[in-house]
């Protein structure tokens, strides 16, 4: 039987998964203490949570709220990145991290409910932000808009073009 504090920690990951739409598991041994509270100052800019957990807690937790369990993922010291909506921005926030630090090792995750491995995290943070894809969309939208204005304005240009030739030429007979 846990005591009670690790009761309390568990009542709290549970909480921390029930909003998330992934969980980011990193290796943060050999990070200073100043880099960590750098790596959790990108990740709050992106939406996400770290929070650092017993893996034997998440492990129980996960079993409980009925996920996979990251048995391979759990092991030596692990932080959890806990991204809101926009899981890419999470993610790029950590690979970001990784690039300039390497001390932080991204073991993998959970997304939506299904494990994911650390070169599946890295092909999410590559996406664009869930911003630049409502931009993209919208200016597909625009450029279709502007090509059927510019057909539709040839379509009473060209008309009214052969309006007038006709006018002149019965002018000049």
């Amino acid at each position: 039987m846990p005591n009670a504090k690790n009761q309390d920690t568990l009542v709290k990951i549970k909480q921390d998964l029930e909003g998330v739409s992934a969980v980011w598991v990193v290796d943060y041994c050999g990070l200073t203490v100043k880099e960590i509270q750098a790596l959790r100052t990108q990740i709050r800019e992106a939406g996400a949570s770290l929070k650092v957990y017993k893996n034997t807690l998440m492990h129980i937790a996960l079993a409980e709220n009925e996920l996979p369990t990251l048995d391979d993922m759990l092991e030596g010291p692990s932080a959890f990145v806990f991204a809101g909506e926009d899981v890419a921005a999470a993610a790029k926030a950590v690979k970001t991290f990784a690039k300039t630090n390497q001390n932080l090792e991204i073991k993998g995750g959970l997304m939506d409910g299904a494990a994911v491995s650390a070169a599946e995290v890295e092909a999410i943070a590559s996406l664009p932000s869930r911003e630049e894809l409502l931009a993209q969309i919208a200016g597909a939208i625009s450029g279709v808009a502007r090509g059927l204005a510019v057909s539709l304005n040839g379509v009473s240009s060209g008309l009214a073009q052969v309006t007038k030739a006709v006018a002149d030429q019965k002018a000049a007979a």
